[in-house]
Order: C-alpha cells, then structure tokens, then sequence
C-alpha cells in the first residue's frame, strides 16, 4: 500500500499518513479509483487541533480490522478543511441537510461522481463498522437506487446554494435595530450571546464598538465592555502566557475547549485594541489582554518565514487540556506552600476543580491586590508549564488567517504606538504576496516555507487586501496601495457572481468544479469572504483617486447582505461592522508636513479617531498616496485633513484641534 499522504504539505493529512487505512488526497485519481473499482468513496474531512477527530483516528483509522474494512470496500479520501475549505463547505451542507447539524470530523460517502448519499460527523468504531457494511451491502444489492437519490441530493443542494436572501439597505436604522436585536441575545451575567456552547463573537462586538462610537449607545459598550472583560478573566483565556482558546462548554467562560486558533487570536486582537482606544474603565483591562494576545502570535505562533501557524491542538498525548490545568497540589509544587495557597485563591484552583479529575483552568476575576508578586506568581508557574508536555501545532500558514492577523498586528499596532508589531505585520504580508502567489494567483496556504496546491479563496484575498491596506495606513508606503489594488481588482474579476449584483463566489471562475460553486454569505468562526472584501473595497474607495471604482460594488455586497443583518445579526457581525464605517464615509485624516508634529498629529488621530477611520500621514503629493494630494502644511507647520468623501473640513494643527474635527464630523 502506498502512502499518498507522505508528500502532502498538511499537518492533518501527515497525521493519518502512516495509518492502515490507504487514504487518497483528495483528486480526480480518487474518484477514478472508485469508478474502476465501482465502489464508494468515503471522504474524511477534518483538521489538525481537532479533538474529535483525534479520537476517530484513534479509534478508527488506526485499527487494522477497520482499516481492511474500509480499504475492501471504499475508496478513503482525507480532507484538510483548512486548506480546501470550498469541499468542506460543499460537504457540510449536505451533512447539515441530511442530519440537522455539523462538525468534525465530517464522515461523508459518496458516488464515484462525487454525490453525498449518507453523511455525519463522528462515529464511534462499532456504529461506524456497522455502517461501513450497510453502505457496502446497500452499493452491492441496489448501487442504482443509491446513485439516483445521490443525483436527487446533489441536485437539492445545488438549487439550496442558488438561492439569496432579497437585498436591503443597511442604513442607519438597520443598524439600530441589529443593535437591538443582539441586546435581546445578550447575557448581562456573564457577557457573550445565547448559551453554552460560547464562542467569542468577535465580529460582534467589533460592530457594538463602532456602534456605540457613531451613535453614543452607552448599552452597546456595556455589552462590548462586559464580554470583553469575562471572556479575560475566565479560563478560556491564557491567563500565564496569553491568547484565547476556540470556545467556552459553559455560559461562565470558564471550561474551554483548548484548541488555540490564529484567527481567534486575530480577530480577538483587533476587539481588545479598539476598546482599549475608547475611553473608560476598560482601557487597562483591554490594552493589556491586547499586548498578551499579541505576545502569543508573535511567541508562539510565529513561524521561521515570517508567517504565523494556524492553531495549537486541543490535546496533549491524547488528553485534553492536559498542558493547561492545574490542582492545588501542584501549584503548590511550584510555588511552595504561601504562594500556592495566594495562586490557588486568586486563579479560583479549588479542591474539587473546575474541570476534570479535581484539576482546574486558571482564571483571574480579579486583578491580582499584589501585581509584583502576581508577575513573580506568573512567570514561575509558565516555566513549570513549559516543562510539562506541549500540544502539536499546525504550521501551515493560511493565507485569510494571516491576512487577518496582519491586519489586527498593523492597525493596533499603528493605534498603540507599537512599532514592532506593524513590522511584524509587514514580514507577514511580504511572505503572502512572494511565497504564496505562483504564477500570478493567490494559494490558500503554505507549509515550512512549500507552497500547497490549493487555490486561494474569497477569503484568503480579501484579508490580504484588508491587510496591505492596513500596513499602507500604518506606513504610508505607496506599494501596499498598490499591491491591495492589484488583489482587488482581481478579486472583483475572478470571484463576482455576473448573475447578481454585489454577491461573490467563495472559489475563483476558474476553479475546479464541485457540485456546485460554493457561496458563503454569514460569518462563522471568521467573517465571510464577501463581507471581508466589501470591508476592503470600503476602504480602499477612500484611497485612490477613482473612488466609484470600488465603492460601487463594496455597496452593492452591503445591501446584497442586508435582509440577513436584519434577520441574523449574530450571523453578520463582520456585514454590519463595514455597514458602520459606511454610515461615517468612512471617515478620512490626511497628516501631511514636517517631523515631528506630523508623527504627534498621526499617533492622535489614530488613538482617538473611531474604528474604520482611515488613517494615513506623509509628504504633501506623496507619490502614490492620492489621499495626501493637494494636501498642503499650515504655514510650514503638520497639519491634519479631516475628511468625508474627499470633502474635507479646514486643516488642523494641534492635537486638540483634531480632538474637536473628529467629534464635529462623528
């Protein structure tokens, strides 16, 4: 048996590569296999920080006696949905149809043709032994009938993925009302929307925070404040090293699951760096959860080409949380017996623990009374984490996450003053645009400095503009305009559905056909790619000199996404935060003039100007900054532009000039 798997550039597939089963990559050779050999194909679809998949491996796929079952009867295909997220979707959508619900790993079979007749997620080895021999006995006795409902199944989820939502505009009272409607979902105990399971709504409450910074809602910054302060203390937070974990099991943020994701850590970044900018009791909280996340990226993360890893796994030798939890026992191990009873008081480690086996996660509800001895606390306990048994991490580098953390890295970093995190951001980005782009088009991913094969999708190219355009307004440098523009305007030809203004495919024109070409217009765990891109449209409409060019479809993707943003606010975070910036202009500042009042006046309006403003200071004409054009100094002195749609009000010299021009044109 050849092991196909051996060469892929995906830690999942690399840790099934040595199974018994003989899996396939996923190919056009697979499913000719199946039809030579008039079989079934089971598809496997899952990703490496996945603990449930873990467990089928385990269980499953390292069995021999179902191994030899699976090799006799099908053809195994394993999917990293990470880097092909177009058949994980296509996929999903059946499993979702024909069960009521998703996960992973998803456990699908199809026809040779690649059309789902049985699909779920795990399957524990008896049930799925079980049903490795019906569907055998079901293909041998009546394959016909079994083809035909696939043909029936794969024509319904055609017709399901062709159907939109009517458009709507997002205008100003859309967005009141999708304020109202999370109010009513809000949980004032303990922060967050809705019950256990809680996953951090990210997109959320970065809409809440512009929200409340265009209309004054004090109740939208509650909501924002609240959340953004439990999910910190509990333990689904690093409260020793930083970054947050993929969710919490309970409403309280206590127990998470303990995979770390990049794009969790990304998004959530943004969060805790825009309301650490908003004035009240927050901002210490918010900055320093900022910096800590940060640190974690750029620690833990951070790969050798200047990239970030995609997630730390959920288990360590096969247990979860293994790495994380603690008893009080061992704190005092650590720490000796005073320090161990202070630590095991104020990270709530108790007796009968808070997670499994009288252990505990570590929260912190309180900021510690004694903030040397809580450093002092800190530091000994990571070390002693650090000698524990670490969980894998998967590092391949996708090219939306990051994208994303680029963006996050250069925009707070620009607001906070932290230089090194906006070159952080520029390492990350030259490696997308060089490594990542072959033969002029964008893929999905990377691996120790090798490229995947998979294509890039929606995604993965408008978190790279949103980037690029991020780092030009952080540096002022005319290439990354440029190389924003060049990603859009290939986006726009490659990726817009002819058929239906404003929408978007999530796979290129030109890209392998699937059952059906799959469009995805709410967020999930990040922000849909069409609500990624009409953010960087929105954007970049204010920085170039023909402004309709990408205005126009960035409103046209806003009202293609309205009637969901009313309906599904929840399923829109990322729509109704790019909803806001439109309802401002967005807001412009142009800082032109001599050093050093243009660095003062641009790290003003970068602290206090609203989130979405766009920020970017140089040379008066700057080449290639047409946002800095025709922008003069005041009499030799740094002036500042405020401005709306290139209408700008009279320049500003001083701080508190520019303080007073945002305010009037918020």
């Amino acid at each position: 048996m050849s092991n196909r798997l051996a060469g892929a550039t995906s830690p999942y597939l690399l840790q099934h590569a040595d199974n018994p089963v003989d899996w396939w990559e996923w190919s056009d050779e697979a499913f000719a296999e199946a039809a030579r050999r008039d079989v079934p194909v089971l598809l496997s679809v899952g990703y490496a920080a996945c603990h449930w998949c873990h467990v089928m491996a385990h269980e499953s796929f390292e069995d021999e006696a179902t191994a030899q079952q699976v090799n006799a009867g099908f053809v195994a295909v394993k999917v990293d949905r990470e880097e092909r997220p177009d058949i994980d979707a296509v996929y999903m959508a059946a499993t979702q149809a024909m069960t009521g619900q998703g996960g992973w790993p998803m456990t699908c079979f199809l026809t040779p043709a690649g059309e789902p007749f049985h699909c779920g997620t795990y399957y524990p080895t008896a049930h799925f032994r079980r049903l490795l021999e019906a569907v055998s006995q079901a293909w041998a006795d009546d394959g016909a009938r079994v083809r035909s409902a696939a043909g029936q199944i794969a024509a319904r989820l055609a017709d399901d993925a062709s159907t939109t939502l009517p458009p709507s505009s997002l205008d100003a009272g859309a967005l009141d009302r999708a304020a109202e409607a999370l109010a009513g979902d809000f949980d004032a105990t303990h922060g967050g929307f809705g019950g256990a399971p809680k996953f951090p709504p990210s997109m959320s409450l970065e809409f809440l925070l512009r929200h409340h910074e265009r209309t004054g809602s004090v109740h939208a910054l509650r909501m924002v404040s609240r959340t953004a302060e439990r999910m910190a203390r509990g333990g689904m937070y690093d409260q020793l090293a930083g970054g947050f974990a993929r969710y919490s099991v309970d409403e309280r943020w206590v127990v998470p699951h303990f995979e770390k994701m990049l794009y969790d850590n990304a998004l959530l970044l943004r969060v805790y760096a825009h309301l650490a900018r908003v004035p009240g009791p927050q901002q210490h909280l918010a900055r320093r959860v900022a910096e800590e996340t940060a640190s974690f990226l750029l620690r833990d993360l951070r790969t050798p080409e200047g990239g970030f890893a995609s997630a730390l796994d959920a288990d360590t030798d096969g247990v979860e949380g293994l790495t994380y939890a603690w008893s009080p026992a061992q704190l005092t191990e650590v720490l000796g017996d005073d320090d161990g009873r202070w630590a095991a008081e104020l990270l709530v480690v108790t007796p009968s623990g808070t997670f499994e086996h009288g252990s505990s996660t570590l929260q912190l509800p309180a900021d510690p009374p004694d903030p040397a001895r809580w450093e002092r606390v800190r530091v000994a306990l990571l070390a002693a984490r650090d000698r524990r048994p670490q969980p894998a991490r998967d590092d391949k580098v996708v090219t939306a996450w990051n994208g994303m953390a680029a963006l996050a890295l250069a925009e707070a970093g620009a607001a906070l003053g932290l230089d090194a995190w906006v070159a952080a951001a520029g390492e990350t980005v030259d490696l997308l645009v060089t490594a990542h782009v072959v033969d002029g088009r964008l893929r999905r991913s990377s691996r120790d400095g090798v490229v995947g094969a998979a294509a890039g999708v929606l995604d993965d190219h408008a978190f790279l503009a949103e980037a690029l355009l991020a780092l030009h307004q952080a540096t002022g440098e005319a290439r990354r305009l440029e190389q924003a523009c060049e990603v859009l305007d290939g986006t726009l030809a490659r990726f817009t559905d002819p058929a239906a203004v404003g929408r978007f495919y999530d796979t290129a024109d030109d890209a392998e056909a699937l059952l059906h070409r799959p469009r995805e217009v709410a967020d999930n765990a990040t922000p849909s790619g069409a609500a990624a891109l009409a953010g960087a449209l929105l954007t970049a409409s204010v920085l170039v000199d023909d402004p309709q060019r990408y205005r126009a479809p960035a409103e046209a993707a806003l009202r293609s996404a309205g009637t969901l943003a009313e309906r599904f606010p929840r399923f829109a975070g990322h729509w109704l935060t790019v909803a806001e910036a439109a309802a401002r202009g967005p807001l412009q500042v142009a800082v032109v003039g001599p050093e050093p009042g243009r660095a003062a006046l641009a790290a003003h309006a970068r602290e206090i100007a609203p989130g979405g403003t766009v920020v970017v200071a140089g040379e008066p004409d700057a080449p290639g900054v047409p946002l800095l054009a025709h922008r003069p100094p005041v009499d030799g002195a740094a002036a500042a532009y405020v401005c709306r749609g290139f209408v700008c009000d009279r320049p500003v010299t001083t701080p508190e000039e520019l303080t007073a021009a945002l305010l009037l044109r918020s």
